[in-house]
């Protein structure tokens, strides 16, 4: 095999990585930032460093991305080339817009997209046969439908429960101490997106290495730590626009409300990570906000927001999986 492709790839990978570390850094900052705990600059530095530590934490994301979504044994280096193309020009698209969709949801909508195109000996439904569908419902579909609505009632739970204790408290003294409790949730959730998130990249580098040389899958460490330094690097880069959207325009948080919405959000998702299934971040920590400030009351959720991110999440993974497939098709038929 061409060892220039094999490099493209890896370089392509951490590109993705990198990108998705400023696209999704709203969901580790946004509520620490919004809530003015911390400045955008420490809140950046704090959740890079975190999501460079979450990274190193496993790799059993990396195997369900790698081995449990595709049949890894037909899978060729255009394949995964041309699902890191398709899943980069998404996530670029989304950050530009400003919504928060599901890096995660990207890359396995153009995995198999590509792989759907890309594997098919004579006829489009061959490649579809290489998916392993099992895999993507128990470890995508089921997740993405759920993990939402999880998020949702435990923030609000969780919130309500934080409401019970502290309700004679004095304001200020609620908003001292949350603030303080805040930094912890929101390096919290740092780590467990750093968990979940970097595995990914991971996960396609140890499908290129296995596809290439022809050996098992295994994620070496060079593998870890480069995905793990393109994550923290991609979360220093910020990523202002996201951060608004989640921050402020879903609701106005206050500091109890973040700590509320971080701690769910991280515990759903390295409760995730511990399982091997690649949850959205992105979903997890935008249900937790919304169930958070229903405490509130319902209004206090701007729902014509939260409605153009619920269509951003539901398009992720067909969208991805026709951009993959189709620049997959275009460049077979044209080169």
């Amino acid at each position: 095999m061409d060892f220039t492709l094999f490099l493209l790839i890896v370089i392509m990978a951490l590109v993705f990585d990198y990108i998705n570390g400023f696209h999704d850094a709203a969901n580790a900052i946004a509520t620490v930032v919004s809530t003015k705990v911390l400045s955008p600059r420490a809140a950046v530095i704090y959740g890079g460093v975190l999501n460079f530590l979450g990274a190193m934490l496993g790799t059993e994301v990396a195997s369900t991305i790698g081995k449990g979504i595709v049949n890894p044994s037909v899978v060729t280096p255009d394949v995964i080339l041309f699902a890191l193309v398709g899943a980069i020009l998404w996530n670029l698209f989304t950050w530009y817009k400003g919504l928060p969709t599901s890096s995660s949801h990207a890359l396995i909508g153009a995995l198999c997209g590509a792989t759907a195109f890309g594997t098919g000996t004579h006829a489009f439904a061959d490649g579809l046969q290489n998916i392993t569908w099992s895999g993507v419902l128990n470890k995508v579909i089921v997740p993405m439908l759920s993990s939402p609505l999880i998020g949702f009632f435990l923030g609000y739970l969780f919130m309500m429960g934080l409401v019970w204790v502290v309700h004679k408290m004095a304001l200020p003294f609620i908003n001292k101490w949350s603030a303080k409790l805040q930094i912890f949730s929101a390096g919290f959730m740092a780590l467990s997106h750093g968990s979940n998130d970097a595995q990914k990249s991971m996960g396609i580098i140890a499908l290129a290495i296995a596809t290439f040389y022809h050996t098992p899958f295994h994620v070496p460490m060079w593998v870890k730590v480069s995905c793990a330094v393109a994550m923290g690097l991609g979360t220093l880069s910020g990523g202002w626009k996201i951060i608004r959207t989640m921050g402020s325009k879903m609701i106005k948080l206050q500091p109890i409300h973040g700590f509320a919405a971080e701690s769910t959000a991280g515990t759903i998702i390295l409760g995730a990570s511990h399982l091997g299934i690649p949850v959205s971040t992105t979903q997890v920590i935008s249900s937790s906000i919304m169930g958070v400030g229903a405490t509130k009351r319902v209004s206090a959720v701007k729902w014509g927001i939260v409605g153009h991110i619920v269509w951003a999440w539901v398009l992720t993974l067909p969208l991805t999986f026709l951009l993959s497939g189709l620049l997959y098709w275009g460049y077979t038929h044209f080169r």
